[in-house]
């Protein structure tokens, strides 16, 4: 990630989401916060998270991967990102809804959720 969101501006972001008042803008801050939040719970280079279009980390100790795709990928779209990680919904429930793509043994990140901006 590119830069740092202060906690300030990624709260404001995240009140502005819940709000339903959230813009392009303040839904790319929330999500990539939440990303960053995430990286500092638990860094590494294991599973790759990616939320297209904001953002992509890469988190939990384990096996580093340099090329092509991750063997441990999770996709989700901004919206259930968002809900997922402050708990709104169940890491279960958007994966049986069929809103998380996750694959590889250690794509299941919900141990680490929700985040607690």
């Amino acid at each position: 990630m590119a830069r740092r969101i202060e906690t300030g501006d990624g709260r404001a972001a995240l009140d502005a989401v819940a709000a339903g008042t959230a813009g392009r803008p303040d839904t790319a801050t929330a999500v990539r916060y939440l990303l960053q939040l995430l990286v500092e719970k638990s860094p590494g280079n294991s599973v790759e998270v990616r939320v297209p279009p904001f953002g992509a980390v890469q988190v939990v100790e384990g096996p580093r991967h340099t090329r092509g795709t991750p063997p441990n990928v999770v996709e989700l779209d901004a919206a259930t990102w968002i809900a997922v990680a402050t708990g709104a919904e169940s890491w279960n429930d958007a994966v049986a809804a069929g809103r998380i793509a996750a694959s590889g043994v250690r794509a299941d990140v919900s141990h680490l959720l929700p985040l607690r901006p």
